[in-house]
């Protein structure tokens, strides 16, 4: 029953742009972020005391701008990305206002209305300047149903009962946790949610899909819900495949009407509450020409795949069949609602048509499956690209929580508990790295690899290879092995691991909020990732250890115990020199973050020196610089004697051929002196030649050893000289040369000592020194 005097509806009609030229100059506008006005001279001061700026000084006035607040630079936002999906009655400013009732004070204000020929959408905007969790919503949510439902009444009365009308809720930077109260009366309102992710989504489907993203956009808003009154039959033909026998149907439809049945699963987090999501984005380019192929009169022969969901009832009334097969011919009718068809592959070829003269007239061929499980959604969506582009490292690394959650080997499912753990940490609202991991293709500031391997080696999950478990890193890890509820474990290790790291981070952020916020330092960064969380499963091991954690200690035990070591970090990291700073932040490669976990574990150490892990021991001999110049003359020492003694003893066996002997050991040293003398010369501009005999390498020795060893001619022969027992058995020519090998590795470990950080530790540099005195 309608209840707006025409006067109502003429004001409201008022309010609205309906006209293309004005709409496009109000959205250049509002995508600046600042305000723009002309004024007249006199008031200009008046202006700039409010905090306006001068932009030009015309004849009659001055322009002036003013950065927009955030509130108002978010509606804008808002409002331009309604336009860009195509959206051509909008209105004009802030100052909408839409009843609700026949009652005078029943009205509210609305930030966004947008208005195209099938649907209406009424937008509330709330925003934040930094991002933080949102207070209650309580007394605008508890009459929200109320007020919707005037609304409708109001629109249908100006505009016709055919559109379809949806309130949306849209904030920014600001959390409001999925199982509160407020989102319980959001979804009683049948409003929907429009947080941070949404908002990316959208503008990356604006850029990738241009006008065609409308489609995507209606089936995330109106997901499941009817889209008109027409019904859907079609001739198809039904089908079984697969072990189970899985039913499918093959028919033709049209474009336009598969694009609002149809939904792609983009690997986003606006979707991260979907079934796993796989999908790239389009390719802009590529879609552009699929759409020309379409409009030059090309056509694609090959089948769409789509899904559809096993909770919309599809009914298939067969026409005969035949007695030579299972297969039926008949009519197939579809559920007529928005987003029910999940397309597996040929997202390309049907938006193609999106923008296609030929989307109502022409029809494409589809594969329907249905009532697929999600991971056999993803199986054929991986066979199918397995030879196409590569699917990434880093999606493989967040599907594995999909693919492997029930796998039958234990190697898998703590790959799938990695992946959902580093997941949980992104898209919880509660968390301090919310949106700040890559799990889909919105960018943000982490990638998910350092948590997955941080997660591996750090002690708080099991190691497991196949079905059996690494016993070592079981004793203090998180999970029971012996749980044979392999998902009920994993979920209860997912919470007690989850939230750990979440009270870990949540500290950093409270307390250390600038060491947070630096996305170059040693915590929130790529490289920060692994020792920060592998620092955590450490101190795990160390106070269990020292019973004060037990396996059943609940995640804020853990953390409680933990803190004053953790804040015995970030005080240390906090107070260090700029050129402290610069010396660990420079280091790079493979060895940089366990350099970095080591570092960490040595400011804690230097409070608590009870915290003392064995690897830490080990570190701080390879960067003792007395034991490491120990090491060096040992080797110096150790070379020089073997040089001396084997060019001696070859000369004594061979007085005027030793050299052709060693001929293949020579043709290498002659070409690393030549290559020696070509870097001087490069680097410092001089010619300085070198004598092959100077360019032994260990191994050249080995060689030189095992080829002669036991030659001799009233000398001691090599086996005599060069036989040192290092308790690795001394009966084979093997065993009694396995130090020479082992001198090589400790040289090279030396040698790179500057840049890799590896160095010796003080049982190895002992070993040295054996070795060193057996010829000295």
């Amino acid at each position: 029953m309608s209840f707006l005097t025409l006067s109502q509806v003429e004001e409201i009609k008022s309010n609205l742009i309906t006209d293309s030229g004005l709409l496009g100059k109000y959205y250049k506008s509002k995508k600046k972020n600042y305000q723009e006005i002309s004024i007249e001279h006199n008031l200009v001061d008046d202006y700039i005391k409010d905090g306006w700026e001068i932009i030009q000084r015309l004849q009659t006035k001055t322009k002036l701008k003013k950065e927009k607040t955030h509130s108002k630079l978010f509606e804008d936002k808002i409002w331009c990305q309604l336009y860009e999906l195509g959206y051509r009655i909008l209105n004009k400013d802030e100052n909408f206002i839409l009843p609700f009732s026949n009652e005078l004070s029943d009205k509210k204000q609305i930030d966004i209305i947008a208005i195209n020929e099938e649907t209406i959408f009424l937008i509330e905007c709330k925003s934040s300047n930094k991002q933080r969790k949102a207070q209650s919503f309580k007394d605008e949510f508890e009459l929200l149903k109320f007020r919707i439902d005037g609304f409708k009444k109001a629109l249908h009365q100006i505009f016709g009962t055919e559109k379809k009308i949806k309130f949306i809720f849209a904030t920014q930077n600001l959390r409001i946790d999925s199982d509160s109260e407020d989102m319980k009366r959001l979804e009683k309102a049948k409003a929907f949610y429009y947080n941070d992710n949404t908002y990316e989504y959208i503008n990356n489907l604006i850029k990738n899909y241009k006008s065609a993203a409308h489609y995507q956009f209606l089936g995330l808003i109106f997901k499941n819900e009817k889209i008109n009154n027409n019904t859907i039959e079609i001739p198809a033909i039904e089908g079984r495949m697969g072990k189970n026998k899985k039913r499918y149907y093959m028919f033709s439809i049209e474009p336009n009407l598969l694009l609002k049945l149809s939904f792609i699963l983009h690997r986003t987090k606006a979707n991260i509450e979907e079934m796993p999501t796989y999908q790239r984005l389009l390719q802009p380019k590529r879609l552009t020409g699929i759409t020309k192929f379409i409009e030059e009169g090309g056509y694609f022969p090959n089948s769409l795949i789509v899904n559809f969901n096993e909770s919309k009832k599809l009914i298939f009334e067969p026409a005969s069949q035949s007695t030579n097969s299972s297969s039926r011919i008949g009519i197939l009718k579809i559920p007529n609602e928005y987003a029910i068809a999940y397309v597996i592959d040929g997202q390309h070829r049907l938006y193609g048509y999106a923008n296609s003269e030929f989307k109502n007239t022409n029809t494409v061929p589809v594969v329907a499956l249905y009532g697929l499980e999600a991971v056999d959604q993803l199986s054929i969506f991986m066979d199918i690209n397995q030879n196409q582009k590569a699917v990434s490292a880093s999606l493989r690394g967040i599907l594995e929580d999909d693919l492997y959650w029930d796998h039958k080997h234990a190697s898998y499912r703590l790959q799938a508990l990695r992946s959902s753990i580093a997941k949980q940490l992104s898209i919880d609202n509660n968390s301090p790295l919310y949106n700040k991991i890559i799990t889909s293709e919105d960018s943000a500031l982490l990638t998910v690899q350092p948590f997955l391997t941080a997660l591996t080696k750090s002690g708080l999950l099991p190691i497991a290879r196949g079905d059996k478990y690494n016993p070592e890193s079981t004793e203090y890890s998180l999970y029971n092995i012996h749980n044979l509820d392999h998902s009920n474990e994993m979920l209860k290790t997912k919470k007690k691991v989850t939230n750990l790291l979440m009270l870990c981070y949540g500290f950093v952020e409270e307390n250390f909020n600038e060491i947070f916020n630096d996305d170059k330092f040693f915590i929130v960064s790529n490289r920060g990732t692994f020792p920060f969380i592998c620092l955590i499963g450490n101190l795990n091991i160390f106070l269990t250890k020292q019973k004060i954690l037990q396996y059943n200690s609940s995640a804020k035990e853990r953390f409680d115990a933990m803190e004053k070591y953790l804040y015995a970090l970030l005080d240390g990291l906090q107070k260090l020199t700029e050129k402290e700073k610069e010396l660990y932040l420079l280091i790079r490669g493979a060895g940089a973050e366990i350099n970095w976990l080591r570092f960490f574990q040595s400011i804690i150490n230097k409070k608590f020196p009870e915290y003392s892990p064995i690897e830490l021991i080990d570190w701080k001999e390879r960067h003792d610089k007395e034991l490491q110049n120990k090491a060096r003359k040992y080797v110096e020492e150790i070379e020089r004697f073997m040089k001396n003694t084997i060019l001696e003893h070859l000369q004594k066996l061979f007085p005027t051929s030793w050299d052709l002997e060693i001929g293949t050991i020579k043709q290498k040293c002659i070409v690393r002196a030549e290559e020696q003398k070509q870097k001087e010369y490069k680097e410092i501009g001089e010619v300085k030649n070198h004598d092959w005999t100077e360019m032994f390498e260990i191994n050249d020795y080995k060689s030189i050893i095992e080829n002669f060893w036991t030659k001799t001619n009233e000398v001691k022969s090599f086996e005599k000289i060069f036989s040192i027992d290092i308790g690795d058995g001394f009966n084979s020519k093997k065993e009694k040369t396995k130090w020479i090998s082992r001198l090589s590795s400790y040289r090279n470990q030396l040698a790179h000592s500057g840049s890799k950080q590896k160095g010796l530790n003080e049982k190895e540099v002992l070993l040295l020194e054996r070795i060193h005195n057996h010829f000295y």
